[in-house]
């Protein structure tokens, strides 16, 4: 590449994180269903033409906030996953949960951005879909490995009326997993982003005062909702 071309491809990644980081601004102020790129290119002192060139919709904008979301999040849990390493099944989970926690709480506007309300008019991608599988795949791998082992605890039968959904869901999610554990797994998974939701849209307000216990106890019963031992 030659030092024109290399300065061109800085010039661009700086300017797309410009608009990128606008973008999140408006996203805190106004909401993902009002984001703008006209709004967006007026702030930065851009005309809307030289915008598009970056990104060519709004719904292009929206879907590259949403993977760089997703993926800051992953990056987290992975990170929070490879520091216990040694540890048990159960505290894997745990500290994996407690990670995503955290980083919604720091995000909370991307967080919105990806599990609060459908964007009218929007509608996403393939492309961010594996972003959007990174935790539930770390989550997947505790379960997997702790049954490997062996260190899962038997799980209750499927009940006949969920036995065929469950078969379903476990030859798409985890097929080397036995069929009790997709039920529970996947029920976790959404009782983990409920418990995290609450907290962040105000719904534990006068409720729960000690939220960050509450979390850590809530999210280990899920734990052992999908079999997982603490060793």
């Amino acid at each position: 590449m030659s030092t024109a071309q290399g300065a061109r491809a800085r010039a661009r990644i700086e300017v797309t994180a410009a608009i990128k980081d606008e973008a999140r601004r408006q996203l805190a102020a106004e909401g993902a269903a009002k984001l703008s790129l006209r709004a967006v290119a007026r702030e930065l002192g851009m005309v809307s033409s030289a915008l598009y060139r970056y990104f060519p919709s709004r719904d292009d904008l929206l879907t590259a906030l949403i993977i760089d979301a997703y993926d800051s999040m992953g990056e987290r849990a992975e990170r929070a996953h490879v520091a216990v390493a040694e540890a048990g099944p159960l505290e894997r989970w745990v500290a994996v949960c407690e990670a995503v926690r955290h980083w919604a709480l720091e995000h909370p506007h991307e967080y919105a951005l990806i599990y609060g309300s459908p964007v009218p008019g929007y509608t996403a991608p393939q492309t961010t879909v594996p972003p959007a599988a990174r935790v539930g795949l770390l989550l997947i791998g505790i379960v997997r490995a702790a049954h490997q082992s062996p260190g899962l605890a038997e799980l209750p039968r499927v009940p006949e009326d969920l036995r065929a959904e469950s078969t379903r869901m476990t030859a798409d999610l985890a097929p080397d997993l036995p069929s009790e554990v997709a039920a529970p797994l996947v029920a976790a998974w959404a009782q983990l982003f409920g418990l995290i939701g609450f907290e962040l849209f105000g719904q534990f307000n006068r409720v729960v005062e000690e939220r960050e216990p509450f979390f850590r106890h809530a999210v280990r019963q899920l734990g052992r909702s999908v079999g997982l031992r603490q060793r």
